[in-house]
């Protein structure tokens, strides 16, 4: 719960000005106070009486106010809550905070703030793929500004991609996150569920470091209705993703179809086929460390069918197949943007750890996550997991663990990795 607790709000200039509504709702039911800097270009999506009503609070929206800049208004502001929430933050205002300027009262505010700053992305997939706002974003990420979203989805303009802002609940989660609290309770609906096991150990080992991480299946379809796929319910990946973020890294999730809550301050990329993973693999670089923890499938149908192929009494259609990429080793031996750290899983059902060390040296990754997959070890789709850890020094192996303490055990093993790794 936020009891006690001030957010300042900054609404940027988008179509998803219209979630901090809901945001300032949540907030208040949590228990927290809210106060709203409106931009001028917020202004065109939402009014000043709706966020005041909903606040309790009035709307800050000018930096030459006679009667608020008398008192140093964009000072007092600054420093008066406990946390900066930007909501939806445009290419526009991260590209301000990220180079200093201060033309406004919502830059000036972000300029002037001690405190930390949580920022919401939303704007167009192209904006945000942009180098300049991936530039800003690194450059917000190393002075210490938290992220949460942006999501992949179909947008206002019609694209699809990431770029859409988090909702709401994903965002409160993120500012309870920070407080190291829950939050409001909110169920999920069926069927998403969420990863049993133990509070998150939280700290900084990864501090600054993007780390770039891939799970679930991929499906691969043969017509309109059936596919190919490998059985994945993305559990590992997503608790990598969570455990990576708890220790500072900035998370790219690039996640095939699951049944899972997107984790609350991950940038959550969804995809469906092998080839949309390859893509949305090298749209992320660069990375400081990669995590190949997806099920992807190896094969794809070569033709796929336009209409549902029919079960007639005819003869069996023959499906001929063709070969995915290999993501894991095409971006192990990226001629230009191979991260530091490249680590690879591999699910076996036999001869686990010679099957892995094969696999390593075939894909040219710094280390392989081994694990017994087969029916009775209940791994694939259940909460626990016995891991194998290969490198060079060796083979090191977990105890059997709920997945999201496998999950915080290989993050120290990454970020340890890493800091040994040669540049």
């Amino acid at each position: 719960m936020l009891q006690g607790r001030t957010i300042l709000l900054i609404v940027g200039g988008g179509i998803a000005a219209y979630k901090s509504a809901e945001l300032i709702r949540l907030i208040r039911k949590s228990g927290g106070a809210v106060r709203v800097i409106l931009t001028k270009a917020g202004r065109e999506f939402v009014t000043p009486l709706t966020l005041a009503g909903l606040s309790g609070e009035k709307v800050f929206e000018d930096l030459f106010s006679l009667t608020d800049e008398t008192e140093m208004g964009h000072i007092e502001l600054s420093r008066s809550a406990d946390l900066v929430v930007v909501a939806p933050a445009t290419a526009d205002l991260m590209a301000k905070a990220a180079n200093g300027l201060a033309n406004d009262l919502a830059s000036t505010t972000l300029l002037a703030t001690d405190k930390r700053v949580l920022m919401a992305p939303a704007m167009n997939v192209r904006m945000w793929e942009h180098p300049a706002t991936q530039r800003n974003l690194a450059t917000l990420t190393a002075d210490g500004v938290t992220f949460v979203g942006p999501n992949a989805g179909e947008m206002a303009c019609g694209e699809f991609g990431p770029g859409r802002m988090a909702e709401p609940v994903e965002i409160l989660a993120a500012v309870g996150s920070i407080f190291g609290t829950k939050g409001i309770p909110m169920p999920a609906p069926a069927p998403i569920k969420e990863i049993a096991g133990p509070a998150r150990a939280k700290g900084n080992l990864l501090a600054n470091k993007h780390v770039l991480i891939t799970a679930g299946p991929t499906h691969e379809p043969i017509d309109p209705v059936r596919y190919i796929a490998n059985r994945s319910s993305g559990k590992q990946g997503y608790a990598l993703a969570e455990a990576a973020r708890d220790q500072g890294a900035r998370v790219t999730l690039i996640s095939g179809p699951v049944s899972l809550a997107p984790p609350a301050g991950v940038m959550l990329v969804r995809i469906e086929t092998a080839r949309e993973m390859n893509d949305a693999v090298e749209a992320a670089l660069p990375a400081d460390i990669a995590i190949f923890a997806a099920a992807v499938a190896d094969w794809r149908v070569k033709m796929e069918a336009g209409q549902k192929l029919k079960k007639d009494g005819n003869a069996i259609p023959p499906l001929e197949l063709s070969e995915n990429p290999d993501i894991l080793a095409r971006i192990a031996r990226h001629p230009v943007l191979r991260p530091k750290l490249v680590v690879g899983f591999a699910a076996e059902t036999e001869n686990v750890i010679a099957h892995a060390t094969a696999k390593r040296a075939r894909k040219g990754c710094d280390l392989i996550v081994a694990n017994d997959v087969s029916p009775q070890s209940g791994v694939m789709g259940g909460d626990r997991n016995r891991v194998h850890i290969l490198g060079e020094s060796g083979v090191e192996t977990l105890p059997e663990m709920d997945k999201g303490a496998v999950a915080d055990a290989l993050v120290q093993r990454f970020a340890e990795a890493f800091s040994k790794s040669k540049p």
